[in-house]
């Protein structure tokens, strides 16, 4: 008898019978049925504890509140996708005097890296949705809003839909059905840049953004 059957016929003895496998039970990733007002308090209270910041807009005042944001902190330029209707609907505003200069990210890295990396000081972003339980946004990067465009700039301001927050990333999968674009290209990020050193001490804005800033469209 071989030595992997001398373990099936231990089992058996054990058990007193035929192994079975147990049927699948996804239980353990149930979670409650929050509503849509108690995911944003739970994520907004996730994110802030580790130094992201959260504002409430709705359709008609995100830009307004993008335009606040930048002028507290004296931005010069935001970069913003091409294609998507984010940057759209800030071109279509490009000349009101509260927004800083909008630079648009529509050629290849190797000709704009300097640029890019010493002089944007703000890019702006979509994202797939968010997740309540850890606190995290999904990004899902694409040629028109490429990774660098989330990771260089030192302020990350990423548009999350209030439809878009699951309780879970399991339910996100599920209700996005992601397994038919398997692989993804799928990030999850959870407030800004933070590097632990071997102290275990938290430095904010060594690698990526200093400042993650969520709004919440409702």
């Amino acid at each position: 008898m071989s030595s992997r059957e001398t373990i099936l016929q231990r089992l058996r003895n054990r058990t007193g019978g035929e192994l079975v496998a147990p049927a699948s039970d996804f239980s353990v990733l149930e979670r409650p049925d929050w509503s849509t007002e108690e995911r944003i308090e739970r994520f907004e209270k996730t994110i802030e504890s580790v130094h992201g910041e959260v504002h409430r807009c709705t359709r008609e005042n995100w830009i307004d509140r993008v335009a606040e944001i930048l002028s507290a902190r004296n931005a010069r330029n935001l970069l913003i996708p091409t294609q998507h209707q984010i940057g759209k609907d800030l071109r279509a505003v490009a000349e009101r005097d509260d927004l800083p200069n909008l630079l648009i990210y529509d050629e290849p890295i190797e000709s704009w890296q300097p640029a890019l990396f010493n002089d944007v000081d703000a890019g702006i972003t979509s994202t797939r949705g968010g997740i309540t339980e850890t606190g995290s946004l999904i990004l899902w990067p694409t040629p028109d809003e490429p990774r660098l465009m989330s990771l260089v700039p030192p302020i990350h301001i990423a548009i999350l839909e209030a439809s878009k927050l699951y309780t879970t990333l399991y339910e996100a999968m599920h209700a996005q059905n992601w397994k038919t674009g398997m692989p993804t290209n799928a990030l999850l990020i959870s407030g800004p840049s933070k590097t632990a050193d071997i102290e275990q001490t938290l430095a904010y804005g060594v690698h990526g953004p200093k400042e993650l800033i969520v709004l919440v469209i409702e």
